[in-house]
C-alpha cells in the first residue's frame, strides 16, 4: 500500500500577485517549470560543469543508515574529494549523498549563474545558498527544514522523486521529538500501514523533478527525497513574514538543538529509545482522536 498522494500543480510561469495568493500565502507547494530557463546555470550546471570549478575540495558524504543516537543529526558517515564523487554518481547507483554543501564557498563565480526569484516574494538568505548531490538510488529521510524557510529547489542533470507533507500531519508521521524527522524506520515508498497505524490516511503530494524545474516549498513542509539519477540541486531559501515563524525557527536552531545534542551526547540510545517510543506515543494519540481535522 502507499500513501494518498495528490499531484502538484505544475505551471510553466506565475504572477506575483497569483503566487502570493494561491501558493505563498495559502501554504501550498508549486513546481514552476520556466523559472531556471533563464538563469546561466539552466545550460552551464552539469556534473561535469561542478566538477571543474569545485575541484578536488574535500566534502562530507551522508549515506543511508539510520542516524546514530550519540551524533548530531548532520554527522557524516564519510569524506571524499568532490571530483571523485562526482565520477562516482555519473557512473554507479550509491546510497551517499552530500548535504547542505556551500558552493559558493570554493566557486564565487557560481553566484553569477543563478537568480533569486525577487519577482515572486521577498525575504531571501542570499548569503546561504546550498546545494545538495546524490547517486542513483539515494533518498533524503523524511524531514521539515529546523529554520523553517520557505524554499526554492531547482533540480540539474537529472531525476528526482518527492513527496511532500503538511506540517499539520507530524504527529501521524512519527515525528522524533526535539527533532525535525521523522522515524526512519518505515518506507516512505511503501509505508507498512499495520506496522505504523498512524501513516493510514494521511495525504500528501507527489512531483517527479526533472532538469531546470523549481519547486516551491512552503515553510514547515515535511519532504522526502529521491535520487533517480546521479544528479544535483540548489535551494534558495527566504523568510516567511510571520514573526510567531521566526520565533519558532530561532527556538529550532538555538534551545531545541542545543537541547537535543546535549542529550544525545550524554544518554545516547536510551534518549533515542525515549523518542521513539514517545513518536509512536503522539501518533498513535494523533490517531486516536482522528487529528489532523
Amino acid at each position: 500500500m502507499k500513501f494518498d498522494l495528490s499531484p502538484i500543480t505544475v505551471v510553466d510561469d506565475i504572477s506575483k500577485a497569483d503566487f502570493e495568493k494561491y501558493y505563498l500565502n495559502a501554504r501550498k507547494p508549486l513546481v514552476i517549470k520556466n523559472m531556471a530557463k533563464n538563469w546561466p546555470a539552466y545550460k552551464k550546471w552539469t556534473l561535469d560543469y561542478m566538477k571543474e570549478v569545485i575541484g578536488d575540495q574535500a566534502v562530507p558524504l551522508y549515506d543511508s543508515s539510520k542516524a546514530d543516537p550519540s551524533k548530531p543529526i548532520n554527522a557524516s558517515a564519510a569524506e571524499m574529494k568532490f571530483g571523485d564523487y562526482i565520477d562516482l554518481i555519473k557512473e554507479t547507483p550509491t546510497d551517499l549523498r552530500i548535504f547542505l554543501f556551500d558552493p559558493i564557498k570554493h566557486a564565487p563565480k557560481l553566484l553569477d549563474d543563478y537568480i533569486a526569484p525577487k519577482n515572486l516574494m521577498g525575504g531571501f538568505l542570499d548569503s546561504y545558498p546550498n546545494m545538495f548531490f546524490g547517486g542513483k538510488g539515494s533518498v533524503t529521510f523524511l524531514h521539515y527544514d529546523i529554520d523553517l524557510a520557505h524554499i526554492f529547489h531547482t533540480h540539474f542533470n537529472g531525476r528526482k522523486h518527492v513527496i511532500l507533507f503538511e506540517n499539520k500531519w507530524k504527529e501521524r508521521l512519527y515525528q522524533i521529538p526535539f527533532a525535525t524527522y521523522a522515524l526512519e524506520d518505515y518506507d516512505v515508498e511503501q509505508p507498512d500501514f499495520d506496522r505504523f497505524p498512524g501513516l493510514a490516511g494521511v495525504k500528501g503530494t507527489e512531483v517527479f523533478l526533472e532538469h531546470g524545474d523549481t519547486l516551491f516549498m512552503p515553510t514547515g513542509y515535511w519532504h522526502w527525497m529521491k535520487y533517480l539519477d546521479g544528479s544535483f540541486s540548489i535551494s534558495l531559501r527566504a523568510w516567511d513574514k510571520s514573526w510567531a515563524v521566526k520565533a519558532k525557527s530561532l527556538y529550532n536552531l538555538t534551545l531545541q538543538r542545543k537541547f537535543d545534542d546535549f542529550m544525545k551526547g550524554n544518554f545516547r540510545e536510551a534518549y533515542m529509545s525515549w523518542k521513539e517510543k514517545l513518536a509512536y506515543k503522539n501518533a498513535n494519540k494523533a490517531l486516536s482522536r482522528n487529528l489532523p481535522f
